[in-house]
């Protein structure tokens, strides 16, 4: 461990399994850098953190859509002699319809949050990690990184899917040098994610022991990558429906993903 408090960065942290990670780490005692776009929500959490806790909360509102953001990032925390010790990229959301109902610019832009802005800035602040022995990088991936593709949000299942095998890739090149690399992967988790991709209606009807808490959640994630995991799906029903997914026929799978896909994906 660092010799003083560990730092951890957290993107999205203005919601959701963000703000639960902010929340979850401050408890154990980590200062905190609190990435997203929402700066009075963040401001709000890091007074809340510093208030319960004692840990200091340095707010840096950016928009990881935009590409210069990850240096920006990196920039501002070397210009304030910050370095991190805990690197979660947790910011992502998904875009609702099919593959052609979305203009190209919506498109990159959820290419860049979900998939250039958490390799580049895994990039930037694992040097200082590797330097110093000690480091954890967690990328919040999805179950649906490990089941069939579906229709609707087509790019969130193959974004989280590159994030599992980037986290474990990773993991094994650095692990040898103190830095734990996970990708934690929930299922249906009680946040504010599908109220913004507009699937709140739908994804209600499923049945409530297929959901998990946020908190849950991220326990799930700390511990796992303590402990070396590469990556680590959350609760039991995931980890039974991963299980299943892989002894799965391709072609039974997407079938089966067809049918339930209807229940909760938007798909106009």
């Amino acid at each position: 461990m660092p010799a003083d408090r560990p730092l951890a960065l957290v993107t999205g942290a203005s919601a959701g399994i963000g703000t639960a990670f902010a929340r979850e780490l401050a408890a154990r005692g980590h200062d905190l850098v609190l990435v997203a776009r929402r700066a009075e929500r963040l401001h709000m959490l890091g007074a809340e953190l510093h208030e319960r806790h004692g840990v200091q909360a340095h707010v840096l509102p950016a928009d990881l859509a935009d590409p210069a953001a990850p240096r920006e990032l990196a920039d501002a925390l070397q210009h304030r002699g910050l370095a991190v010790d805990w690197l979660v990229n947790n910011a992502g959301y998904g875009v609702p319809g099919t593959f052609e109902a979305s203009g190209w610019p919506v498109h990159a832009d959820s290419l860049q949050v979900l998939l250039t802005a958490p390799t580049e800035l895994a990039w930037r602040l694992l040097p200082g990690m590797r330097e110093r022995g000690y480091g954890r990088i967690v990328n919040v991936a999805s179950l649906a990184g490990h089941v069939p593709g579906s229709a609707g949000h087509t790019l969130y299942a193959a974004s989280k899917a590159y994030l599992i095998k980037f986290s474990q890739s990773l993991a094994l090149e650095n692990r040898h040098l103190g830095v734990h690399v996970c990708a934690l992967c929930p299922g249906f988790t009680w946040s504010e994610f599908h109220d913004v991709t507009g699937t709140r209606a739908l994804v209600g009807k499923l049945p409530r022991f297929m959901w998990q808490d946020a908190r849950t959640v991220v326990r799930e994630g700390i511990e796992a990558v303590d402990r070396g995991e590469a990556v680590h799906v959350a609760g039991r029903v995931n980890r039974a429906i991963k299980a299943l997914a892989k002894l799965t026929p391709d072609r039974l799978g997407l079938w089966l993903s067809a049918r339930e896909s209807k229940r909760y994906r938007q798909l106009d």
